[in-house]
């Protein structure tokens, strides 16, 4: 998880292993993303992603149907 103003880059920054977290990890594929107007609201969804799990379960599991 994690916020950024463009994520064509940051996407390409972490298969280019240029990430010290995701270094070698890869290749990623992006399969969902989610875009707020503001950078407040972005830290406030992933905060609460973060802290209660059961809206990270929630996320998890729509996504999972989503693949099916």
């Amino acid at each position: 998880m994690g916020c950024t103003g463009d994520l064509k880059k940051r996407f390409t920054e972490h298969n280019s292993n240029q990430v010290p977290s995701t270094k070698n990890k890869g290749p990623y594929e992006l399969i969902y993303y989610e875009a707020y107007k503001s950078e407040k609201d972005a830290f406030k969804r992933e905060k609460n992603l973060k802290l209660r799990a059961n809206a990270l379960t929630g996320l998890k599991r729509r996504l999972l149907e989503s693949l099916n």
